[in-house]
Order: structure tokens, then sequence, then C-alpha cells
């Protein structure tokens, strides 16, 4: 069975884990002024590049 034969240091674990951090989301303003994540539609407004995606429009 494989053991370490020493102890990792904090700083070589450290550096191990440099990649494991979590980042902040990020944040874009609608035209409507409300923040949206992008790539997605207004959680407010329900529009998408200008346009409404979702919402009550019944335009078919």
């Amino acid at each position: 069975m494989a053991v370490p034969k020493k102890k990792v240091s904090k700083s070589r674990k450290g550096m191990r884990r440099s990649h494991d951090g979590v980042s902040k989301p990020k944040v874009t303003f609608c035209s409507c002024g409300e923040p949206a994540m992008p790539h997605r539609a207004c959680p407010a407004c329900g529009t998408y590049k200008g346009k409404q995606v979702t919402g009550d429009s019944n335009e078919q």
C-alpha cells in the first residue's frame, strides 16, 4: 500500500489548490437597469438582445 514518506507542506498544498478558488459571478446590466447574468434573458423584464423572449407575448 502506497503511503507518503513526508508531510506535504502548507506551501505545496496551497500551490496545488491554487485553481480551486470560487470566482464571483459576472453581472451585466439590462437596458431596464436591472442586473442580469451575461448571455441570458433578463429575469426582470424578459428581454434578450433587445427582443422580448419571455412573458405574456401571445404573438404566433
